[in-house]
């Protein structure tokens, strides 16, 4: 890393103001101070009454998408602004026919859109894949796979475990007449991946982006685009200004799967998050939050605590999942929670998820949260 490339990671890394504690970025990411300063800004600006101040904050849509297309690697035409994740997932999947294959323990955003969509339209069939462990690796949609098999969806990282799935080697084992359709929102901008293998992808920023809600996004790229019927489109999904007299074909690009124009104060939100990821480097950010979930896995492999999420950096994110014995979950948790860690506890799954902000004091207070815990564990 060049002396300039650590400046950019250090002014991001000081721009996380929190208070000592926090390691649940996988549920929802504190919004960060320039993006708190942007919606204040432009808040007035549309409180102004002001055509030209109305027209800037308009503008934040526009960058917005720019910023996506060139940390996705995608044309900016590719790309838009959606209210969430699911609205993304739902622009594609509803407009899908055939065998539509779908992790049967993935986050809801996924199954609950194909099984709707079966359900609703009957052009979709799911085909639920079940490995033991969740983890959507590429042997086992091989194994799954069927002449009627027309996509996958897939969390590009595990909300549960923090297993990140192999985007290449997923692509090489459905071929081109195949649609890879992804969820990235546990991963988008703390990951630096090659979003070239996918068809669809899929976001939002309330989480690691530290945006704010309402900041989701898709982008669909040309295989998608030719073969991805726009159920979803409205009038902002038509190549026409203004409003036509008559009900034109979708455009021909990604705003095909938009309804309605996006919230510029959420664009605004979106595009500052954008903004400071870019500066600061997905490669930069990914080995920062790599080395961070390093620190927990240690702490959890020296108070003997199984660690459910890959070891390999290479499929892991910020996720790092720890299973304890069933009757030491909630003791784990209330000893987390005693010593003021915020994590998430689920089932019989404590989720840990550190960011490039993660310091040392959170760090020790979680070494010292589980030493704690290691002392009254009864044998």
């Amino acid at each position: 890393m060049s002396v300039s490339d650590e400046t950019a990671l250090e002014m991001y890394r000081a721009t996380f103001d929190g208070e000592p504690g926090y390691l649940d970025w996988a549920g929802f990411g504190p919004v960060s101070p320039a993006v708190r300063s942007e919606l204040h800004a432009d808040a007035e600006l549309l409180g102004s009454g002001r055509l030209s101040g109305m027209s800037l904050v308009d503008e934040r849509a526009g960058a917005a998408r720019e910023l996506l297309g060139e940390l996705l690697g995608a044309r900016t035409d590719e790309v838009s602004l959606q209210p969430s994740t699911t609205h993304g997932l739902q622009q594609a999947v509803y407009g899908l026919s055939g065998g539509v294959m779908v992790g049967r323990r993935e986050f809801a955003a996924l199954t609950v859109t194909v099984t709707r969509a079966a359900e609703s339209l009957g052009r979709v069939q799911p085909q639920w894949l079940e490995p033991a462990d969740g983890f959507i690796t590429p042997d086992a949609v091989r194994e799954a796979l069927t002449e009627d098999t027309r996509a996958l969806v897939v969390s590009l990282v595990d909300f549960r475990t923090g297993y990140r799935v192999d985007l290449p080697a997923l692509r090489d084992v459905l071929g081109e007449d195949r649609l890879l359709i992804v969820d990235a929102v546990q991963a988008f901008g703390v990951v630096d991946v090659d979003y070239g293998a996918a068809d669809v992808v899929c976001g939002h920023g309330y989480k690691w982006l530290r945006s704010g809600r309402g900041t989701g996004f898709a982008w669909f790229g040309p295989r998608a685009q030719e073969r991805i019927a726009p159920v979803l489109s409205g009038l902002t999904g038509m190549d026409v200004e203004g409003l036509p007299d008559t009900v034109e074909r979708p455009a021909a690009t990604g705003r095909a799967f938009t309804v309605s124009l996006p919230d510029t104060l959420a664009a605004a939100r979106l595009a500052t998050g954008l903004r400071e990821v870019r500066d600061a480097g997905p490669a930069a950010i990914e080995a920062e939050i790599a080395a961070r979930t390093a620190d927990v896995m240690f702490f959890a492999d020296r108070y003997e605590i199984e660690v459910v999420t890959p070891r390999e950096p290479e499929r892991r994110a910020g996720i790092v999942a720890l299973r304890p014995r069933p009757r030491d979950v909630a003791p784990l948790a209330a000893s987390l929670a005693n010593h003021g860690l915020t994590v998430t506890a689920r089932g019989d799954l404590i989720r840990v998820s550190a960011h490039v902000g993660t310091d040392a004091d959170t760090l020790r207070l979680f070494g010292d949260a589980l030493a704690g815990f290691a002392y009254a564990r009864v044998e």
